[in-house]
């Protein structure tokens, strides 16, 4: 059985979420002779995350910052690190179950001083 656009019914929805996660919501619609269950998944990511890390040390000494990378979805995250510049180093992977905060051990170590 198809349906063409002219028995097609519109389901406005409005969505306001408070902060960055994965929201479920199921709509039941019923009528005398049908019922149906819609199951509805948002995952809300954040507009722009902007974070600035100042590492102080000397010369040839590491310093490691932990940063931590909450996962609020409903799934398991297999995140790949892209470290740009010079004397930074971390894992090339990380992984953060779902519900978990795991922190990413970010690295730098400098060559000269700068």
């Amino acid at each position: 059985l198809f349906l063409d656009r002219s028995d097609a019914v519109e389901l406005p929805i409005k969505f306001i979420p408070q902060c960055a996660g994965c929201y479920h919501c199921q709509i039941l619609l019923k009528s005398s002779c049908d019922v149906r269950v819609y199951e509805i998944e948002c995952v809300v990511n954040t507009d722009h995350a902007e974070a600035e890390i100042e590492f102080l040390t000397p010369a040839y000494q590491a310093v490691i910052q932990d940063i931590p990378i909450s996962n609020m979805s409903s799934q398991n995250w297999q995140l790949e690190a892209v470290l740009e510049g010079q004397g930074f180093y971390g894992p090339p992977v990380i992984n953060v179950g779902l519900g978990e905060t795991a922190l990413y051990p970010l690295m730098f170590k400098p060559v000269a001083e700068c």
